[in-house]
């Protein structure tokens, strides 16, 4: 085929990392187009996702497989076909490969043989959903997938509330609603913006603080990979609480009917403050209002001796 690799051909091979695609198939670049048409082997995340895009652009190179799966055991056959002087591609689903993808196991393990890597840039979900937030781009924390145990992600949130950097996830639809409502719990109703099915047909971009994202996915169910910008934390130093906010603590703590966790829950969604916030505020407060009942209670006992 025209601008293969002569067999003969005796130097290491060059591995190229390409971005593809993240929905919109038109959205491949001349060069990306060109690599893959003349690289002897295209590794990919999958198959038949692959192939979908080569027979778009009448690519007719191989493709095997190379995913999280199989990468340590097809690795060595990918790097042996390299220092034999194959040209190869890694190529993810969608976007670009490494990037809460498959891609850098492979990576890796070519730079420690020493063999040429060549990025072939193009889509990436976290720079398309970042470029129409509107919110600071010129520094992000970008954390990928959070774990799908709530109290896993929430630990994970907590070490963010300080960041002042926008924060950007990758979500599923089934677990959406939860990971909101950990972000308004934990970091509390912060702006979002949810860009849903980016470049695709039914392309959805949704702005507000969490509680209108909540509130719109509960009456219209979600489909299709989410990317989730959030802001950072817009305040130097945390917020002084006011005297009526601590007013409102005592008095729900000592209504005995609400626990420090659902106090610090209610209030740091009505006042926009953290929950982490709140909750120290609140146990502080209820060890004061414990020792004061303590010694009333002591003093009482003094007066009948």
């Amino acid at each position: 085929m025209k601008g293969k690799k002569r067999l003969n051909d005796l130097h290491d091979g060059t591995l190229y990392v390409v971005s593809t695609p993240i929905g919109n198939l038109e959205d491949l670049t001349f060069r990306a187009k060109r690599l893959l048409t003349s690289v002897n082997i295209i590794a990919a995340e999958n198959i038949s996702r692959t192939k979908k895009l080569c027979n778009y652009y009448k690519i007719t190179t191989k493709i095997i497989s190379c995913n999280q799966h199989n990468q340590k055991k097809i690795a060595p056959l990918i790097l042996k076909k390299l220092q034999s002087g194959s040209d190869i591609a890694i190529v993810s689903d969608a976007g670009t490969p490494g990037i809460s993808d498959p891609g850098t196991y492979l990576v890796s393990q070519a730079a420690k043989k020493g063999i040429k890597i060549i990025p072939i840039p193009g889509p990436c979900a976290v720079i398309t959903s970042l470029s129409i937030s509107g919110m600071p781009a010129d520094r992000f924390y970008f954390n990928g997938f959070l774990s799908n145990k709530s109290g896993k992600r929430k630990n994970t949130l907590q070490t963010l509330i300080p960041i002042p950097q926008t924060l950007v996830f990758f979500e599923a639809p089934h677990r959406l609603e939860t990971m909101l409502m950990d972000i308004q719990q934990v970091l509390g109703d912060r702006q979002i913006v949810m860009h849903r099915e980016i470049t695709k047909t039914y392309e959805e971009i949704i702005r507000g603080p969490v509680s209108t994202i909540l509130a719109h996915i509960k009456e219209n169910p979600v489909k299709g990979e989410i990317t989730l910008v959030v802001e950072g934390n817009q305040q130097k130093k945390s917020q002084d609480i006011s005297n009526a906010t601590l007013n409102q603590i005592d008095l729900l703590l000592l209504n005995h009917k609400m626990s420090v966790k659902e106090i610090s829950q209610l209030i740091s969604q009505e006042k926009g403050l953290t929950y982490r916030q709140i909750y120290k505020k609140c146990l502080l407060r209820k060890r004061e209002l414990d020792q004061s009942e303590d010694v009333n209670i002591a003093n009482k006992l003094n007066c009948h001796k």
